[in-house]
């Protein structure tokens, strides 16, 4: 389920509060200039179905974005629980950055966990199948995909270079819960 849990970046144990209805999810992060939408994400797809597969299937979709943004580079990440490389790629997107470029992300299966920081909090937003959630340039943020990460999401860039992250060397995702751990 789609939630949005909001916390002080000073106290990541208690929640300031916490939604579920699309409505308010989208309404809170458009505070912080996060838009967020709700797609279609219907069509069939294999849980090791490969980026060619995914683009085939939601290639309507991504012709519509590519329309609206001007988007130069378009890929598909996706993992499952055996992927070589989660523990790899975990790693690398939980700590904190930014990019140059808006960061788009369609999710077409699965979940995953964006940490967004703005204005002295955090917005820990889990996207599921169907979100559609774009950042703003230089939005100080993270991901976490879990300890064994189940998704596919696609990725819009505007720039051909595709993935660029600039990590600011702050901790701070350390000390905020983890996606799909408990506590």
């Amino acid at each position: 389920m789609t939630t949005l849990t909001v916390y002080s970046e000073q106290d990541a144990g208690t929640p300031l509060a916490t939604y579920t209805a699309f409505a308010d999810i989208r309404d809170q992060l458009a505070t912080i200039g996060v838009e967020f939408e709700r797609w279609e994400a219907s069509q069939p797809l294999s849980p090791t179905a490969t980026p060619d597969e995914v683009m085939a299937a939601y290639r309507e979709s991504i012709d519509v974005l590519n329309r609206k943004y001007g988007f130069e580079s378009v890929d598909v990440v996706a993992m499952h629980p055996a992927h070589p490389d989660a523990a790899t790629a975990r790693g690398k997107f939980l700590a904190e950055h930014t990019h140059a470029d808006f960061e788009t992300r369609f999710f077409v299966d699965g979940s995953g966990a964006f940490y967004i920081r703005s204005n002295g909090k955090v917005y820990l937003t889990v996207c599921t199948k169907g979100d559609l959630i774009n950042l703003p340039a230089d939005t100080t943020h993270w991901f976490d995909m879990g300890p064994k990460p189940d998704f596919k999401a696609i990725r819009f860039f505007r720039i051909k270079d595709g993935w660029v992250g600039n990590f600011t060397g702050d901790k701070i995702a350390d000390r905020f819960p983890k996606f799909g751990e408990p506590g």
